[in-house]
């Protein structure tokens, strides 16, 4: 009977569970190609671009890259609360925020993105093969909406 019980147990939790992991594969879809361009290789970043996160701004908000160059973003938190960065369209981050609002406590394995906590740091390499503006922003309920964002422009 116990064993059974356990079962059950376990076969509820995961269906419960099952929707929002389905609901993350999904968000994370529209990044499967990566619209900004590609994970680069941390042994040959080109430069580092600080980027400081507050409770609700990025500094700085805008900044210019050329085609094919490779960045080390550096990503501090300097705020109370957890925070993101996620490199995209804009129509992929909204499409990711509306999914991370159905499944709060969402979390991304991602080379595009990274979730800090308070006074954390961390880093993201990434080439830009693409021209074109590009954001990064939290997604983290509310933030985005009160203007967590910043714009990428790929000459």
């Amino acid at each position: 009977m116990r064993i059974l019980r356990k079962s059950l147990i376990i076969m509820t939790a995961a269906a419960l569970l099952l929707p929002i992991s389905l609901n993350c594969a999904r968000a994370h879809e529209s990044h499967a190609s990566y619209a900004a361009g590609e994970p680069g290789d941390p042994k040959k970043p080109s430069r580092d671009i600080v980027i400081e996160m507050g409770d609700r701004f990025y500094q700085p908000m805008k900044i210019e890259v050329k085609r094919g160059e490779q960045v080390r973003f550096v990503l501090r938190n300097g705020g109370h609360e957890d925070h993101e960065f996620l490199l995209a369209t804009t129509e992929a981050n909204l499409k990711h925020a509306e999914a991370m609002r159905k499944n709060p406590g969402m979390e991304h394995d991602e080379p595009n993105g990274i979730q800090l906590a308070p006074q954390k740091s961390g880093e993201i390499v990434w080439k830009f093969t693409k021209a074109g503006t590009f954001e990064f922003s939290c997604l983290i309920a509310g933030h985005r909406e009160d203007g967590m964002t910043g714009t990428v422009v790929v000459k």
